[in-house]
């Protein structure tokens, strides 16, 4: 089977995901249109480059809504020769993307593909479009649903993890990425994004808290316990799916858990012959992807039989993988990951995550692919894995090999 390599990664910094947000002007068309721009220029594409353009985005609604991946090629100074895809895997689009796009090469279904994804939260609100899990009576009863908050603080009571646990893993997620952002380790991939007249908007990641600590952190309230214990009483629900617990203890809130925000990201993918064409070097070998089907009452373990799943795939074990991507959705996510595979806390996120920059729905899976790349490439380190827990009960991952 042909290999499909990473020739290029990129992505815009990410702004609060609010009105007052640097990036609160500027559509989700716009946003991709930069990134596709700059992939282009930076890898001297030309023509019909790439046989398609795969954009994950989640809430596909009003200015997101259509076919944003095409509209974004026609925004941008791809040739319009290329065509556009939009996909929705919720909170894995943008790592969906890429996966698909390097089995589409791989399979031999064309040479080069862009994918990545993009969210403007502060746009368009999370959940605007609707979703018959939570709206369907039907479904939803039958599906045991509750709110991905009321998921997280049910992973924290059935794995024993406590508020200061979670808020431990928050502080150490700001820290990382203050430093990673003070020793410019993103440098190589962030392209800052300007208005239509060239004029610098955001050059760095917004919605970052660097001076956060445990004492700010224990001040805040958690955020899922009123939906939880009051009407329409979400942990009623969870317990019937989860009889053997007692009660779920409500640890999160909005300082351990992954910030409302806006960005883009893309990858460029592409087989040895497309290389050889435009004179590249390819940075990685997209060695593995997988994707699973979890419960969707607890929800966000996907995470952990995802990886499961690609590294019996891959004839791989955990020893093999080198550094970790692990979505901070919520903190019990990365803690439930780390304490399944009794993974080194050194190892996972090490430039920080989500809880710290902020979780831009559908670039997000994009985003930690690019950089566990650039990880890699600055420590030396030769496979990386990326994952996320996704909405609904699914997983995703990927794992590259540095070249």
């Amino acid at each position: 089977m042909t290999e499909a390599f990473i020739y290029d990664a990129v992505r815009t910094p990410r702004g609060k995901g609010r009105k007052d947000g640097a990036l609160h002007e500027v559509t989700s068309v716009r946003l991709s249109s930069q990134i596709l721009n700059a992939l282009k220029s930076r890898n001297d594409l030309t023509g019909h480059a790439v046989e398609d353009v795969i954009w994950g985005n989640v809430t596909q609604v009003m200015e997101q809504g259509g076919c944003l991946a095409r509209t974004a090629v026609l925004a941008s100074d791809l040739d319009q020769s290329i065509p556009g895809l939009a996909i929705n895997r919720f909170c894995a689009s943008g790592m969906e993307a890429v996966n698909l796009a390097a089995n589409q090469v791989k399979g031999g279904a064309g040479m080069a593909y862009i994918a990545g994804g993009v969210e403007m939260m502060g746009r368009v609100a999370m959940g605007s479009d609707g979703a018959a899990i939570a709206v369907d009576p039907s479904v939803a009863m039958e599906t045991y649903f509750v709110p991905q908050g009321i998921s997280a603080d049910l992973i924290a009571t059935e794995y024993g993890f406590t508020r200061d646990d979670a808020d431990a893993l928050a502080v150490e997620s700001q820290r990382r990425a203050a430093e990673a952002w003070a020793d410019k380790r993103f440098a190589k991939s962030i392209v800052p994004v300007t208005d239509q007249n060239g004029l610098l908007i955001l050059d760095h990641d917004e919605y970052m808290r660097p001076g956060t600590d445990m004492q700010a952190l224990g001040s805040l309230k958690a955020s899922f316990k009123d939906m939880g214990e009051v009407m329409p009483g979400f942990d009623a629900v969870a317990l019937m799916k989860y009889p053997h617990l007692e009660r779920i203890n409500h640890i999160h809130h909005a300082g351990n858990s992954s910030g409302i925000v806006d960005g883009a990201a893309g990858v460029l993918i592409g087989n040895k012959e497309f290389g050889e064409q435009y004179g590249l070097k390819p940075r990685a070998r997209i060695r593995a992807t997988a994707k699973i089907g979890t419960d969707p009452t607890i929800m966000l373990t996907g995470p952990v039989p995802v990886t499961e799943k690609i590294l019996k795939d891959s004839g791989m074990s955990i020893s093999d993988i080198d550094l970790f991507e692990v979505n901070e959705a919520f903190a019990s996510v990365v803690l439930r990951f780390m304490q399944a595979f009794d993974v080194d806390a050194s190892k996972v996120n090490v430039n920080g995550g989500s809880i710290a920059m902020g979780h831009p729905l559908g670039a997000t899976g994009a985003i930690i692919i690019g950089t566990l790349l650039d990880e890699l490439e600055r420590s030396g380190k030769g496979t990386g894995l990326a994952t996320l827990c996704i909405a609904s009960g699914m997983g995703a991952a990927t794992i590259i090999e540095r070249i």
